[in-house]
C-alpha cells in the first residue's frame, strides 16, 4: 500500500462527473439511434430498447467513478463486452466511457498493485474478447463481408486495424492514468515541502527572536552591571568619607557621575545597534568603540574603583575580527565586575592577554575570597554564551588559593591581518 495522495472527492467533483455522465448517456442514445437507422449490423440489431438499457449501463456509472473507480471500471467493461457481443449499434460513446473509466483507476486508486491488476484484467479480457471475435469471423463460411483472398487481404488489415487501435486506446488510457497518478504524488510532495518549509521558517524565526532576546539581555547585564557596580563602590566610598574629607567625597562622586555618563554612552551604542536594519552582526556593531585595544582603560577604570588591576600582554597583537573583540572585552569587563563584587576586602586582579598564532587567549585572576554562592549567576552564563558566539571556550571556577580564575579562548580565521 502507498500512502494516499488524494484528499478525497470535493461535492464539485461528484457534481462534473454527474454531468459528464448525463452528456455521455444522451451522447450514447443518439449515436445508438443513428447506428440503428445506418443499419450497422443490419437486421441482426435488437430493439431500441436494449440500445437505451445498454447506454445507461454503460455511461451512468460514471458519475461515481472516483469514489469506486475500480467498480465502476469493471461494470463498464461487461457491460461493453455484453453490447457488442449482443450487435447494439452504438460504437462511438462505449469506448469513450470505457477510456474514462480505465484512465480514472490509474489516476485515482492509490493502492497501485489493485489499479493495475484491475486494469490488466481489463484489457487481457479484452483483447481475449477480441481473438474469439475475429477466429470466429474468419472462421465463419459467410461469404458476405471484406474479401478474404489473398496473403494480405482487405478482411486481415480490418482485423490488424482493430487490434492496433485497441492497443492505442488501452495504451493511451493506462499511460494518462499513471502519469496524473504521478502528478498528483509530485503536487503532494511540493505541498508536503512547502509545509515543512513553512515549520521551519517559523521556527528559525523564533529562534532569532529568542537568541535576540538573550543578546540585548546580556549586552545590558554587561553595561549595566559593570557601571552600577562602579557606582555602588564609589557611592559607598563617598558615604563613608563624606563628613571626614570632602575632598575625598567629591572625587568619589565624580566617579560616579563618569561612571553613569559611560553607562549611557555603551546604552545608546546599543540602541543604535538594535535600530539597524541592515547590520550584517547584530553582535558586532558598526563604529563601536568597546575593542581590545581599549583594555588599558578598563584596567585603569577597575583601579579606580577599588580593584587594583595590572595587564599583561603576551605576544603580537592582531587584527582580530570586530566580532571577537567585543566579546573579549565584554568577558573581561564582566570577570573584573564580579572580582569586585565577590572578592572582598583587598581584593585584587590581574587581566592577562595572549596572542598565539592561531588564537587569543584572555585570562582573569583575582586574589580574594571565593565566590559565597555556588550557583552561576548571569554574569558567568553571559560570558560562556559570548565564548561561544565567536566560536571558542570559557572555563570558570574558583582557585584552591583563593580567589576566582576566568579563561576564554578563541580561534582566529586563517585570514586576520597581523
Amino acid at each position: 500500500m502507498t500512502s494516499a495522495v488524494r484528499s478525497g472527492v470535493t461535492p464539485t467533483q461528484v457534481r462534473r462527473d454527474t454531468w459528464l455522465a448525463l452528456a455521455l448517456f444522451i451522447g450514447a442514445i443518439i449515436s445508438a439511434w443513428l447506428g440503428q437507422v445506418a443499419g450497422f449490423y443490419g437486421d441482426t440489431t435488437p430493439s431500441f430498447g436494449w440500445a437505451l438499457l445498454y447506454s445507461a449501463g454503460l455511461t451512468l456509472p460514471i458519475a461515481l467513478r472516483r469514489r469506486y473507480p475500480e467498480a465502476v471500471l469493471v461494470v463498464i467493461a461487461v457491460v461493453f463486452f455484453i453490447g457488442v457481443s449482443a450487435r447494439i449499434p452504438e460504437v462511438y460513446v462505449g469506448n469513450v466511457s470505457l477510456f474514462i473509466a480505465m484512465y480514472t483507476v490509474g489516476a485515482w486508486v492509490d493502492d497501485r498493485r489493485r489499479a493495475t491488476i484491475v486494469r490488466v484484467v481489463v484489457v487481457v479480457g479484452m483483447f481475449a474478447w477480441l481473438l474469439v471475435t475475429t477466429f470466429q469471423a474468419a472462421t465463419s463460411p459467410d461469404e458476405d463481408g471484406l474479401s478474404r483472398a489473398g496473403l494480405f487481404s482487405p478482411f486481415a488489415a480490418y482485423i490488424l486495424i482493430q487490434f492496433l487501435v485497441n492497443a492505442a486506446f488501452f495504451g493511451g488510457a493506462y499511460f494518462f492514468g499513471e502519469r496524473a497518478y504521478a502528478e498528483a504524488r509530485s503536487r503532494v510532495s511540493l505541498q508536503e515541502r512547502t509545509a515543512e518549509l513553512e515549520r521551519e521558517r517559523e521556527l528559525s524565526a523564533a529562534q532569532a527572536v529568542a537568541l535576540d532576546r538573550v543578546r540585548i539581555a546580556r549586552e545590558l547585564h554587561d553595561v549595566v552591571a559593570h557601571h552600577v557596580s562602579a557606582m555602588g563602590v564609589q557611592a559607598g566610598a563617598a558615604r563613608t568619607v563624606m563628613a571626614s574629607d570632602p575632598a575625598a567625597a567629591q572625587i568619589a562622586l565624580a566617579s560616579v557621575e563618569a561612571s553613569a555618563r559611560d553607562a549611557l554612552t555603551e546604552l545608546r551604542q546599543l540602541l543604535d545597534t538594535l535600530r539597524t536594519p541592515s547590520s550584517a552582526d547584530a553582535d558586532a556593531p558598526t563604529g563601536s568603540t568597546i575593542h581590545l585595544a581599549a583594555l588599558p582603560a578598563l584596567v585603569e577604570h577597575a583601579t579606580s574603583n577599588g580593584l587594583p588591576t595590572t595587564l599583561t600582554v603576551v605576544g603580537e597583537p592582531v587584527d582580530a575580527p570586530e566580532l571577537v573583540q567585543v566579546n573579549l572585552y565584554r568577558i573581561a569587563q564582566e570577570a573584573l565586575t564580579n572580582a569586585r563584587r565577590h572578592g572582598g576586602p583587598g581584593a585584587a586582579a590581574d587581566l592577562r592577554v595572549r596572542y598565539t598564532q592561531d588564537a587569543v587567549e584572555l585570562e582573569v585572576v583575582n586574589v580574594g575570597r571565593r565566590p559565597l554562592s555556588g550557583r552561576a549567576g548571569l554574569g558567568l552564563v553571559g560570558m560562556r554564551e559570548r565564548a561561544a558566539a565567536s566560536g571558542g571556550t570559557l572555563d570558570a571556577g574558583p582557585r584552591e588559593r583563593g580567589g576566582f580564575r576566568v579563561r576564554a579562548r578563541v580561534p582566529l580565521e586563517s585570514g586576520v591581518v597581523r
